[in-house]
């Protein structure tokens, strides 16, 4: 069995054909709970997938990251060389290397270029570091491949900070109030959605290349 871990539910819904699927809602607090009750269902691999956000200017929305290496806090993890070799096979346009794992969302392009800089990685999402650690806790493969949604230099309204339920839906309402409380941001947040949307038609056509196991090559 593989397990996928996500963000939100619509990303759960155009990759979890493949295995079981393990949904943060934008919450990583309980994350590698969550990740640990699938792997006892018996796991044998783990893979991250979703949007994220680029650090590097190299990206753009749409960009594809398969990672080699995970970093957070200082810790590095590195991804299993020949799942990610499978992988870039598959999709021979993506970029490899370092992700970034962040507990909260990097909204900022100021603080994305610090840890850019701090890491060196090419992309950040809440997600993948938290994946790896429980991955590597239980020395099952482990995988990451993530689209970019938000570019480098493009800084995230202030409704996309609590704009996830726990279950990964959209909290529409705090997004509205949101939008209320700062209405300048609606030109961001239109740009952010058909970004978004951008991302989402991404990861849907790597699915397509790559199967619902994501070119794992320890599934059989």
């Amino acid at each position: 069995m593989l397990v996928i871990v996500t963000g939100m539910q619509r990303e759960a819904r155009i990759v979890g054909r493949g295995g079981e699927t393990v949904i943060s809602g934008g919450d990583v607090t309980g994350l590698a709970g969550k990740i640990e009750r699938a792997i006892a269902a018996g796991a044998r691999a783990v893979v991250s997938t979703g949007i994220c956000g680029g650090l590097s200017s190299d990206l753009t929305v749409g960009s594809l990251v398969i990672a080699d290496t995970i970093v957070a806090e200082g810790e590095r993890i590195g991804a299993d060389a020949r799942w990610a070799d499978e992988l870039a096979a598959l999709l021979p346009h993506a970029t490899r290397g370092t992700i970034a794992g962040s507990d909260t969302i990097v909204a900022a392009a100021a603080d994305k270029a610090a840890l850019q800089r701090a890491t060196g990685a090419l992309a950040a999402d809440m997600e993948s570091h938290v994946a790896a650690q429980v991955a590597t806790a239980h020395g099952l493969p482990f995988a990451a491949l993530r689209v970019v949604s938000d570019a480098a230099d493009q800084s995230l309204p202030p409704a996309v900070a609590n704009a996830l339920r726990p279950d990964g839906t959209p909290r529409l309402g705090a997004v509205l109030a949101s939008v209320a409380a700062h209405p300048a941001q609606i030109p961001a947040l239109i740009r952010t959605a058909r970004d978004s949307e951008r991302a989402f038609a991404e990861l849907l056509r790597c699915l397509d290349r790559v199967g619902v196991a994501f070119a794992c090559p320890y599934l059989g």
